[in-house]
């Protein structure tokens, strides 16, 4: 009994390691120990499109809304509450928010948390400008997004000019200014 369990168990093994050996190689390496990424330098491919995508998102307490631009510039930044990176960067964003938000318009779009999660990790941050949530991923789909944060900027036309990866609250002021002054 004992040697056909050894025998079962080694067999396992062997057909294991085989499976596990013949995985292909990935696609991309999201990290690589030891490489400095300056702030601001995009984490994602390329955009597939250069306007913002007319979309329909909800708000915290459910409500559809699109979108779209108010005949403002948008700072729009996709984050979620488990991503170091996003939620280092949250404050600088509520910051700028407080100086520009007369002409910037900005917005959070959240795919990841539920909405009391979202809105608790934001305020816990000082954020007051909009929060959307995007529980199907339609936003993050359309641009291709597979690594978070990602700040897009778009003119008053819905262009996107620029896309980030984590950004600073000095570099976005500089991103703003550089853009919309």
């Amino acid at each position: 009994m004992i040697v056909a369990a050894v025998v079962v168990s080694a067999l396992g093994a062997v057909v294991w390691s085989r499976a596990v050996s013949s995985e292909p190689e990935p696609d991309a390496v999201l990290d690589v120990p030891g490489e400095y990424v300056e702030p601001g330098t995009p984490t994602n491919p390329p955009l597939p499109t250069d306007h913002l995508p007319a979309l329909t998102l909800e708000t915290a307490d459910g409500q559809p809304v699109e979108l779209a631009t108010d005949g403002r510039p948008m700072v729009v930044n996709l984050w979620y509450s488990t991503c170091p990176p996003c939620a280092r960067e949250l404050s600088g964003f509520a910051a700028v928010d407080a100086e520009v938000g007369d002409d910037v318009r900005f917005v959070g779009v959240n795919p990841y948390d539920t909405a009391s999660t979202m809105t608790r990790f934001a305020t816990d941050r000082d954020v007051e400008y909009e929060l959307l949530r995007d529980p199907g991923f339609e936003l993050a789909d359309e641009l291709e997004i597979v690594a978070y944060p990602v700040t897009l900027f778009v003119d008053a036309d819905g262009r996107i000019v620029e896309q980030t990866g984590a950004i600073d609250s000095d570099e976005l002021r500089a991103r703003i200014a550089e853009h919309w002054s």
